[in-house]
């Protein structure tokens, strides 16, 4: 293999495109299998505080991601993926669009790998980065939502060919893509009614954590946090001397 096929020829030829191509439902199945583990090792992580759950998934991560980089062929999740999905039709997508998404994650993976696996220093701001990647995961595998692929777009400004969900072609919605009255008011409810349920819970649920605790604090106003310190406080009075008699 020369230098130019290894940057312009990512994927595999499949007769009738006219680019290297890389089947879609391999790739989403991937990323659902590292997000799902993700998310178990945050519930590990939290509720038995064990680290070396997250040091070991962001180690496979780091593996991972530089597998995918070098070639898709030989990353462990692409493998399982394409397992799992062995029996469904092969969804083709532009390989190069794709390879630019898992850069990008291969690039944030170097942070990661630092500040979790060979030196463990956690902040929020840093799990926040971790969050961010188990998103973009989700958002992939569930929703077929490449937003790596849409930064190449915008990047090269070129048209990419073969998208996730043929979303760089030129088409018009079919009708059961449409919504009605009754269903976008169904949505426009559902989706109020789950910011509504996430910020009473974080803004009225005692936390047990950091994470919880600056969570917690990031909802509430500077005054709504002098009132509940105020409260804390006058709680603690109460508690210290409420059954003293003088």
């Amino acid at each position: 293999m020369n230098l130019q096929s290894f940057l312009w020829e990512y994927g595999e030829k499949v007769p009738g495109y006219d680019v290297t191509v890389i089947n879609e439902r391999e790739a989403r199945a991937a990323a659902g299998i590292l997000a799902t583990l993700g998310m178990i090792v945050i519930f590990v992580g939290i509720g038995y505080n064990h680290i070396i759950v997250a040091r070991v998934y962001l180690a496979f991560l780091f593996i991972d991601f530089t597998a995918r980089v070098i070639s898709p062929t030989y990353s462990p999740s692409l493998l399982l993926g394409k397992f799992i999905v062995r029996n469904q039709k092969p969804e083709y997508v532009g390989g190069l669009q794709k390879r630019f998404a898992w850069t990008l994650g291969w690039i944030v993976s170097w942070p990661m790998l630092y500040w979790f696996v060979l030196h463990w220093d956690i902040t929020f701001y840093k799990v926040m980065i971790c969050v961010l990647c188990l998103t973009l995961m989700t958002l992939e595998s569930a929703f077929s939502i490449c937003v790596g692929c849409m930064i190449y777009k915008a990047i090269t400004r070129e048209n990419a060919k073969h998208c996730p969900g043929g979303v760089c072609e030129i088409r018009q919605k079919e009708p059961i893509q449409k919504f009605n009255p009754l269903q976008a008011t169904i949505a426009v409810i559902t989706t109020v009614g789950l910011i509504i349920g996430i910020y009473l819970f974080l803004a009225k649920t005692e936390s047990k954590t950091f994470f919880g605790a600056f969570l917690h604090e990031a909802v509430l106003t500077k005054a709504q946090l002098e009132k509940e310190k105020e409260e804390a406080y006058q709680r603690e009075l109460e508690k210290e001397f409420g059954d003293d008699d003088f």
